[in-house]
């Protein structure tokens, strides 16, 4: 299945090859500050490609705070964080806002609230390699 998404005026853009077709999207609404402010829940398939485009790499803001090891991409003209990248080991792995969505029924989608607070740097960055999208590509206009 391909899923698109964007952020509201289409200045960041993706597309997410979910393999197999999900019968159901699970989906993380964080309960970090930044997260919980920005509406923040997020989803990623390991065995997914994610390809971003970005129309105006002028009108995009990368944010990082407490570890600083993810870079939260938000557009700087409509407001809204479509997707969150981390560089592990070279290689760049990301989530993606299931508020951002295009084309998938609400109703595929299963929010379960998450809190990452007591977890270190390690464990953060061990999760994400775990879980986070690995086939990451970032194309900017």
């Amino acid at each position: 299945m391909q899923i698109r998404g964007a952020c509201h005026c289409g200045n960041i853009a993706f597309k997410l090859e979910w393999m197999p077709d999900p019968t159901e999207i699970a989906a993380r609404a964080c309960t970090c500050s930044f997260c919980t402010k920005h509406g923040g829940v997020w989803t990623s398939n390991p065995a997914g490609n994610l390809v971003v485009t970005i129309a105006d790499p002028a009108r995009v803001s990368r944010y990082a705070f407490g570890t600083k090891t993810a870079d939260f991409h938000t557009c700087t003209a409509c407001g809204v964080v479509p997707v969150v990248t981390s560089t592990i080991d070279g290689r760049l792995y990301a989530v993606v806002n299931v508020n951002a969505f295009e084309n998938v029924d609400a109703a595929m989608i299963r929010v379960a609230p998450v809190t990452h607070d007591d977890a270190d740097e390690a464990a953060r960055l061990a999760r994400r390699k775990r879980n986070w999208i690995a086939d990451v590509s970032v194309a900017e206009s």
